[in-house]
């Protein structure tokens, strides 16, 4: 099993996921000092940004993942696969656009905009942008071509804080506006990169093969809608259905941002999606693929759960990300870290069915798991407010979780090491349980230093039992005896 492959793609993707949101997270104060908590407009920013997630979902089609599929089959070629994907997903984005602009008016009325219909027009353009470029960037990992997917990524990170701490910070901007405007601008400036490639791919067009993809990609769109629900939903609904509608957006500012520290788990999940899908489909044919990803699925868990262990235990001085007014929902993020675990977790279980082309089961996993959270959300945001927003993702996620485990193990069974993980779980509930029962009026370094020790205990536990030091690459030399 090469795992040392999958940990260094992981490593070159996660630079453009992990070290990019770190440094966006410096657009989390920034937004949260220069707009402040009354304005709404951090609530608004979350708003616009969780309907665009789930439109983009749309317009792509499940053309990325159908892209791996029929790239890595002998019978086809590459460059009609993405010709193909290239064709579904401009298509709906040209009547996406049409339909956006010829309607805006009804639209910006339904959606709480009509006095600002700029910002659905800004961010329509700009999801458009980003679904067209879904597929280069598809291309680049089928292609193994990580390093210049984290180039570009890292660009469009760098060129955005810029563009943002010009206008907020040297020109004093506080609409969030601006917000949306210079995400305009970095989405479309990335999109020319791609202009050399897109010329060099031999254009084809191929009805057959285009039946195929959309026969495959069509249960992945639903499962999709259904993972970007469980995402978004708690966000598009807020304000549908908490009672106060003059401070719903100031909740979910409130929300949104702390939920921003949550965002860690996020980031180590895509990096490790992004290396790991195209491998998966590579590797279907192997013999050992079955103990492959499980071991995959069991360091997954593993460094899912330090990551969460460290940020619960460096909360007092993360919390500075965030402004001094947002910081009352902080007591959200150990609650929407576990959900993004088990979110994971879902994805890592996902593959059976994608590899015996029974992506149906995925849409019905999926939606499942999706009718949980919004029932929860509808339920119980009148009563909890945003607290419900976070036990909702616990509940979708964990039902999509335990139904693609149960029936996959069934279809498909794949020899987890589940008393290991078990054990791994249950030390760091432990260590979790120490750190928030440590009483709040004792000094912060003192909690932290507890803490920090805690941490090295469990990275302790790791290396003892899965990770001897002597297997690590470029130190592991200093300690073989």
């Amino acid at each position: 099993m090469n795992l040392k492959s999958l940990a260094k793609d992981t490593a070159i993707y996660g630079l453009s996921s992990i070290v990019g949101r770190f440094l966006n997270y410096l657009l989390v104060p920034l937004y949260t000092h220069y707009m402040p908590k009354a304005s709404g407009d951090y609530g608004i920013s979350t708003n616009i940004y969780a309907y665009t997630a789930l439109i983009l979902v749309l317009l792509t089609f499940g053309m990325e993942t159908s892209l791996f599929r029929f790239a890595n089959d002998e019978r086809e070629k590459p460059d009609t696969v993405f010709s193909t994907a290239m064709g579904v997903v401009g298509s709906l984005t040209v009547v996406f656009l049409a339909l956006l602009f010829g309607f805006i008016g009804p639209i910006s009325g339904a959606l709480g905009y009509a006095a600002n219909p700029e910002y659905l027009l800004m961010m329509g353009v700009v999801v458009a942008l980003d679904a067209v470029q879904a597929i280069p960037f598809s291309f680049l990992r089928f292609q193994k071509r990580a390093v210049r997917f984290a180039s570009l990524k890292l660009l469009f990170i760098v060129l955005n804080i810029g563009l943002n701490l010009l206008y907020f910070v040297v020109l004093g901007k506080t609409s969030v506006f601006y917000v949306f405007f210079i995400n305009l601008l970095c989405t479309g400036f990335i999109t020319f990169f791609f202009l050399p490639d897109l010329f060099r791919i031999r254009w084809h067009f191929d009805a057959r093969l285009l039946r195929r993809m959309l026969a495959y990609s069509w249960p992945i769109l639903v499962l999709g809608i259904a993972g970007i629900l469980n995402q978004v939903a708690d966000k598009i609904l807020f304000p549908l259905v908490y009672p106060d509608e003059a401070d719903a957006n100031v909740q979910l500012g409130i929300y949104g941002s702390c939920v921003k520290i949550a965002m860690i788990m996020a980031m180590i999940t895509q990096a490790f999606r992004y290396a790991y899908e195209p491998i998966v489909f590579a590797k279907s044919k192997d013999a050992d693929k079955t103990e492959y990803y499980a071991a995959a699925m069991k360091f997954f868990i593993i460094f899912t759960l330090l990551a969460f262990l460290c940020v619960v235990g460096w909360m007092p001085v993360l919390q500075h990300i965030i402004g001094a007014g947002y910081r009352e929902g902080l007591g959200v993020v150990p609650i929407v870290m576990a959900a993004e675990i088990m979110m994971g977790i879902y994805f890592n279980l996902s593959f059976w069915y994608k590899l015996i082309d029974k992506t149906i089961y995925g849409a019905w996993f999926s939606l499942a798991g999706c009718s949980v959270l919004i029932a929860v959300n509808i339920i119980f945001i009148p009563i909890y407010g945003y607290w419900a927003c976070a036990w909702a993702g616990v509940a979708g996620y964990g039902t999509s979780m335990l139904i693609s485990y149960f029936v996959g193990q069934r279809k498909n069974p794949i020899p987890y090491p589940l008393k290991s993980i078990g054990i791994y779980v249950l030390v760091a509930a432990l260590f979790l349980g120490v750190m928030l029962c440590l009483p709040s009026d004792w000094p912060s370094w003192v909690r932290l230093g507890i803490n920090t020790l805690l941490i090295a205990a469990f990275v302790g536990h790791i290396i003892y039992h899965d990770l001897p030091l002597r297997s690590l690459p470029v130190v592991g030399k200093f300690f073989r005896r």
